[in-house]
């Protein structure tokens, strides 16, 4: 009888206070039965349903089980340690323990701080999961929670909120454990502010905080999770007398950037209020000088300029360290700071200087010579090694051919992310198939079409938009509806006419081929006609149409008339090349489209358009009420002979377009169209990543691996457009600009000369910023593109050279460092225009010397 009064209140998700006046013969039929009862209804409903209504079976386990390591093991299950309103949880729970006896509590109290894990803190949720009852246990009992990190943890989650409701009692025992606990970062950072506060009232001892802080520095101080302890510093504004200088210098060589920024800052600032020893001073500027840092290095540069003659030893033992620092300025400036303590070395140190000084260049080390004496001649520079490269792009497949009605509406199936031929090989096999036998069709794509095309189409139908018109998923389902029911399809297509008519000049050339091509297929299947085969169904992965199957195709149709966008579009992928036998084959066709044929094979094809790719400034939506003119590389096209047809021409034809007429989300097709004229295809899409890359970030930059797989040439509308593509904002449109590069090198297609005037024009019109591109071609001469990499450098770079009173352009030097690793690795000897007259200016900047630096490993 009890347990079911129990089982009632747990199945009414605990509405109503647990039932009351329990005996001890009633909680163990209760204890006896819940176990079996919550392992029948995990079964049943599985494990997320019960851990969302947890707190009828936690507080029923509380009442009823006997032991507190029963008690807290039941808590502790998975599907009910974390309860949705764990405070009222907490509170109910305490009420019905406050009857156990006081040693039984502290023993419970004691297994749920131990037992606390460091989970995750649900969403809408302020805190810890079972901290609430574990801590109030703990304080109503007076016990000393044990030691446990995610204690720590969830008390630094709910200390706002506890301070709220008063004093919080396990401040003083928590705060000396805050500093030893992991994973106590995350919620640092929200109470920063309250320990700070804590300190300033006297409730927590500010020392106590401020040595905290510091071990936990010289523990914890390489983690990028050091940056709360760091603000926590700061908030507490410690005075010279309070910083532990030595702990901060031993903890600065290796300390992540938060704290090393710090821990420069507070040494700087106790060297100038009370001074450094000079062991100590060595130290810090050693630390300093020892970093990678450029800004820590000059920090360094800054004390040591400064330093008095009883430090000269510390400060050129640094100093001996930036000799071999890779930036020429600060190099060249440690060399005048050591020249100016020379006179105060010891004779130990002046060796240690001798010999840092043999890496340095020529001139420099002259320069110490002078004044140190003879130094070693430097070690050959050590020659970097190029890797080997890797393609991690797959090759793409075809697709299986369908042959029958069952294999047809399995592949409909297919997710609607499904590449380009997988879509064509559909739309081949619907006409193959109608053509076949259309009622057997019919009868097999009317439950797919019942499915998946007639409720949900009549309402996308009579509501179009781009989704219905220009999207290849959607438009395979008005191809079925127009074989399975055309008068439903008639009236989509009506509707969709009238959209285009208002809507289709806001869409690139490019993506009206594959849905006007749809369209033509919707519209013989509307009028109940049908052809033996579609002759535009690629035969290769990257979209190329065979010229032996397209005249076999040619061949099936007989007399009948192909699509006339079909055909266009087939002519457009056929290779660029064609053995003779099969031009021969073509000549014996009869019928019109036959004929074209066989002329077009025997003209050589599709010749390459006449293309010119250039810097405009071409006007950009900036708002809707205001434009402005944005620099961006385009390439102007147009065909390279008369008489083409009117789509073939209007894709060789391209002119810059303002914002909305270079944006595309549907890029995915465009390789496809001209797989052998991948040129012509990158010209659009350049002109699509002009707006798309540079103003918005959000073009489809994956485009290029499957572009640079087709055939054609390759030049400055390609170069460009993946060089155009370092400006995305996104890592992963960056990656696939570069393993296009690596693609094109890996075929030996890489137009080396024609990625340098394209990085030198973009770089010049501050369209691409070097920052972005630079590593990347680091990445790619190390990756065994090493001569590519030069040939490259080698076309930009004088163009690049700012000439005499110019400033260069921003990261020139580091871009100047990669060309110093290719060319090493390529054994270049070569003649960089203007790179001599760089090298040769006077002073120390960056530019000049890297130049020099340049020229002597290709001279």
């Amino acid at each position: 009888m009890t347990w079911q009064l129990v089982r009632e209140w747990i199945e009414c998700g605990g509405l109503g206070p647990f039932p009351t006046g329990l005996g001890e013969a009633d909680r163990k039929a209760v204890a006896a039965e819940l176990p079996g009862y919550l392992a029948e209804r995990l079964r049943a409903e599985g494990r997320w349903h019960i851990a969302e209504n947890a707190h009828p079976f936690r507080l029923a386990g509380a009442a009823c089980l006997s032991g507190a390591a029963q008690v807290a093991a039941w808590l502790d299950r998975r599907e009910l340690r974390e309860p949705e309103q764990p405070e009222a949880d907490a509170a109910h729970i305490l009420a019905v323990l406050r009857d156990r006896k006081e040693e039984w509590r502290r023993d419970l109290a004691r297994r749920l701080v131990t037992g606390l894990r460091a989970g995750r803190v649900r969403s809408g949720q302020t805190g810890r999961p079972g901290f609430d009852l574990a801590a109030t246990l703990a304080i109503e009992t007076g016990i000393e929670p044990p030691e446990n990190d995610a204690f720590v943890v969830g008390w630094l989650w709910h200390l706002p909120r506890r301070l709220r409701g008063g004093d919080d009692p396990l401040i003083d025992v928590m705060v000396a454990r805050l500093f030893r606990a992991e994973g106590v970062a995350a919620p640092l950072v929200h109470v920063v502010d309250v320990l700070a506060d804590l300190a300033s009232e006297g409730r927590i001892e500010r020392q106590a905080l401020i040595d905290g802080c510091t071990a936990r520095f010289l523990t914890h101080g390489q983690g990028r999770d050091i940056e709360p302890f760091v603000r926590l510093w700061h908030r507490l504004r410690p005075t010279t007398a309070e910083v532990f200088v030595l702990d901060l210098a031993r903890a600065l060589p290796v300390a992540a950037a938060p704290l090393a920024r710090l821990a420069a800052d507070e040494l700087r600032r106790y060297d100038e209020a009370v001074g450094l020893t000079s062991d100590l001073f060595a130290e810090t500027v050693g630390a300093l000088a020892f970093r990678p840092e450029r800004k820590h290095v000059t920090t360094a540069l800054q004390l040591i300029a400064k330093a008095t003659p009883d430090r000269a030893d510390g400060a050129l033992a640094a100093l001996a360290l930036v000799f071999g620092h890779d930036d020429h300025t600060l190099r060249a400036r440690a060399v005048r700071l050591a020249r100016k303590l020379a006179p105060h070395a010891t004779p130990a140190t002046s060796e240690t200087v001798r010999e840092a000084a043999s890496a340095l260049p020529w001139e420099l080390r002259t320069q110490i010579a002078a004044v140190y004496g003879e130094v070693a001649a430097p070690l050959p520079p050590e020659q970097p090694v190029p890797g080997t490269l890797e393609i991690t792009i797959p090759r793409p497949e075809m697709p299986p051919p369908i042959v029958s009605t069952a294999e047809l509406v399995t592949a409909l199936g297919s997710p609607p992310s499904f590449r380009p031929q997988d879509v064509e090989e559909v739309m081949g096999a619907l006409v193959d198939l109608t053509h076949r036998d259309r009622a057997a069709t019919v009868e097999a794509l009317r439950p797919w079409w019942l499915e998946n095309c007639k409720g949900y189409g009549d309402r996308l139908f009579n509501l179009p938009s781009s989704f219905t018109v220009f999207n290849p998923y959607f438009l395979l389902r008005h191809c079925v509806s127009a074989i399975v029911s055309p008068e439903q399809s008639v009236e989509a297509s009506r509707e969709n006419a009238a959209y285009l008519r208002e809507n289709g000049r806001y869409y690139t050339q490019l993506d009206h081929v594959f849905p006007a091509r749809v369209r033509e297929v919707i519209a013989l299947l509307e009028s109940g006609r049908t052809l033996p085969v579609l002759l535009a169904t690629p035969t290769t992965p990257t979209g190329q149409v065979d010229a032996a199957t397209l005249v076999t195709r040619l061949e099936r149709l007989g007399d009948h008339e192909p699509l006339p966008l079909d055909f266009d579009q087939a002519l457009l992928r056929l290779p660029r090349s064609v053995d003779p036998e099969v031009v021969a084959r073509a000549g014996k066709l009869t019928s019109p489209a036959g004929r074209r044929l066989a002329a077009w094979l025997r003209d050589g094809g599709l010749a390459d358009p006449i293309m010119d790719c250039g810097i405009d400034a071409v006007i950009r939506t900036v708002s809707y009420e205001t434009y402005r003119r944005i620099p961006a590389m385009h390439t102007r096209m147009r065909p390279a002979g008369p008489d083409l047809p009117a789509s073939i021409a209007g894709l060789c034809s391209l002119e810059p377009k303002e914002y909305w007429g270079g944006l595309s989300d549907d890029m995915t097709w465009w390789p496809s169209i001209m797989p052998s004229h991948r040129e012509v295809i990158a010209a659009h899409v350049l002109e699509c990543f002009a707006v798309g890359v540079v103003l918005t970030s959000r073009t489809r930059v994956g485009v290029l691996t499957t572009l640079v797989q087709g055939d054609g040439p390759v030049g400055r509308a390609t170069a460009s457009a993946i060089l155009t593509a370092f400006g995305d904002r996104r890592t992963e449109g960056r990656t696939s600009a570069v393993d296009a590069m690596k693609i094109l090198v890996a075929r030996g297609e890489f137009a080396a000369a024609d990625f340098g005037w394209a990085l030198a024009e973009l770089v010049r019109a501050d369209v691409l910023k070097l920052a972005r591109v630079t590593p990347a071609l680091e990445d790619l001469a190390f990756s065994g593109a090493h001569r590519e990499t030069w040939v490259l450098l080698a076309e930009a770079i004088p163009a690049l050279l700012p000439k005499e009173g110019d400033r260069p352009p921003t990261g020139l030097p580091d871009l100047l460092k990669v060309a110093v690793k290719a060319a090493l690795m390529a054994g270049a000897r070569a003649e960089i225009p203007g790179l001599a007259e760089a090298a040769a200016r006077k002073g120390g900047s960056r530019v000049t010397l890297e130049a020099r630096v340049l020229l002597d490993a290709i001279s």
